[in-house]
């Protein structure tokens, strides 16, 4: 299956930390926290300005993104877990 985000909207993938620190201590997973940085798997066409008129999306398929730790909608498809949100919400894109 796949799903297409209207307007503004983003599907993003959650790229897990490492379980590892730099020192060799492994973090369980209960005391691990939510990753804030994703990838996008797919993206709107755009948002409705006020005029009417399409305002294109600025992100794109692939790029990696920070967002805030709780922001978004998680969705389960086919057995993985994505989050659903507005582009406004990404704090930026890791280049």
């Amino acid at each position: 299956m796949s799903l297409r985000p209207l307007q503004d909207r983003i599907l993003v993938e959650r790229v897990e930390e490492t379980s590892k620190t730099k020192g060799g201590i492994i973090i369980p997973d209960t005391a691990k926290e939510k990753p804030a940085e994703g990838k996008v798997v797919a993206v709107g066409n755009g948002r409705v300005g006020d005029d009417g008129s399409l305002v294109p999306m600025e992100l794109k398929v692939g790029d990696r993104i920070l967002f805030s730790k709780y922001g978004g909608t998680d969705v389960k498809i086919d057995g993985n877990d994505y989050l659903i949100m507005r582009q406004d919400d990404v704090l930026g894109v890791v280049e």
